[in-house]
């Protein structure tokens, strides 16, 4: 097997004997994004890409038809950020906007490989000010974000590529736990077409 499959895997089974964490974030994301709450996703380079990736599943669809929910990569807003970075420098570009977008009983989902990215703990202390959970994927712990974060799940592997790998499985995971509480709650296809034409 090639190292960075050898890897993976390994990693990979880690994560199965962590579920739980991920089924209680389903639950409680979905009863935030049926009750009109949102999930706000912040994360620099390829976890930028993995932010937008969950937030794109969420706007959308994972696996059934279902309403929309809002979520917002913080990232993908290049007019803002870059006015942000411009004006009050790079570390304010992600904490900037959760002050902006967040309302308590949101959720903040804070993606660092290293857990020490400094925008991505400033974005975290913003929503603790403005009342916004705070859930971390990051690589090994300890860091300074999971010790910030409300809540979080570190991938125990020093390789950046196989965390970055990992942290998509989890966002997949999490998608999948998310869907499946809603459809608890009665989130169906039907339910959302009776609610758009009344």
């Amino acid at each position: 097997m090639h190292p960075h499959l050898s890897r993976l895997s390994t990693a990979l089974a880690a994560v199965d004997a962590d579920t739980p964490t991920i089924s209680v974030w389903g639950r409680k994301l979905a009863a935030v994004l049926t009750g009109g709450g949102r999930l706000l996703a912040c994360g620099n380079g390829g976890s930028a890409a993995e932010a937008q990736h969950l937030t794109a599943e969420l706007v959308g669809r994972f696996r059934d038809d279902r309403r929309p929910y809002a979520a917002i990569p913080l990232h993908a807003d290049t007019s803002a950020v870059s006015a942000i970075g411009n004006d009050f420098g790079a570390e304010e570009v992600y904490a900037r906007q959760v002050r902006a977008h967040g309302r308590p009983g949101d959720v903040l989902l804070c993606l660092s490989t290293s857990g020490a990215s400094p925008n991505i703990l400033a974005a975290a202390l913003a929503a603790r000010e403005v009342g916004v959970t705070t859930w971390a994927l990051t690589g090994p712990a300890p860091n300074p974000l999971v010790e910030l974060c409300d809540d979080a799940f570190p991938v125990a592997v020093a390789d950046t590529a196989t965390v970055q790998e990992v942290h998509l499985a989890v966002i997949h995971m999490l998608c999948d736990a998310m869907e499946e509480a809603c459809e608890e709650a009665g989130e169906t296809c039907a339910d959302m077409l009776e609610e758009a034409c009344g």
